[in-house]
């Protein structure tokens, strides 16, 4: 395993791993550069950890790049170490550029913003009993045999992080969840944002 961090006179720390695979410094310095090239696409770097994995003929690249509150994932693979890390880079420029082009967009028009309550209501202690032999008795066969298929295969436990509004589209841009939960930092409020039909985004405010 090979390892290297830039030094710390750097604003930002590069690490550069091997798997499976001797790094040289020529490599390193080669994925250095290419990652130098992209911080006109982000002013914000914190932290890039690159991992160069050879798997038969296979030679992987895995870059992990950090900005302000946002973390972006991609990977390359092909027959050249070298080739791999060109197009991980491309890709992580494409996402970056695209980014910034959504944001400008969103920027210029109103996101659309919806006040939503939200009641919790417990039934009376004496109606719980009634209410769970009507649902056994009628609804439960159907129920089963519906959602019988769909499982619970994971849970995660996340951090509920203070964001901006442009912080969460650029969560949203970079992944492809169908919404997030975050806290605007400015009204200190629980939001959710949300991908439309028109591929715009919706906020939701939950009071």
């Amino acid at each position: 395993m090979n390892k290297k961090t830039t030094p710390p006179s750097e604003e930002y720390k590069i690490t550069i791993t091997g798997r499976h695979v001797h790094v040289t410094d020529a490599m390193k310095e080669y994925a250095k550069d290419k990652i130098a090239k992209i911080e006109r696409f982000s002013k914000n770097l914190i932290d890039v950890v690159i991992t160069m994995d050879i798997q038969k003929l296979e030679h992987r690249v895995d870059i992990v790049l950090k900005a302000g509150h946002v973390k972006i994932k991609v990977n390359a693979v092909s027959n050249d170490m070298y080739v791999s890390v060109d197009k991980a880079i491309d890709r992580l420029q494409t996402k970056l550029r695209k980014y910034k082009d959504r944001l400008h967009h969103h920027q210029t028009k109103a996101l659309s913003a919806i006040d939503m309550n939200v009641n919790v209501i417990r039934p009376h202690d004496e109606d719980v009993d009634d209410i769970n032999d009507a649902i056994e008795a009628e609804t439960y066969s159907r129920l089963a045999s519906e959602f019988s298929q769909h499982k619970i295969v994971k849970k995660e436990k996340r951090l509920l992080k203070s964001l901006s509004i442009d912080e969460a589209m650029m969560k949203m841009e970079l992944s492809e969840d169908m919404f997030k939960i975050f806290r605007d930092e400015e009204s200190n409020k629980l939001k959710v944002i949300y991908r439309r039909v028109d591929e715009d985004y919706g906020v939701i405010e939950i009071e």
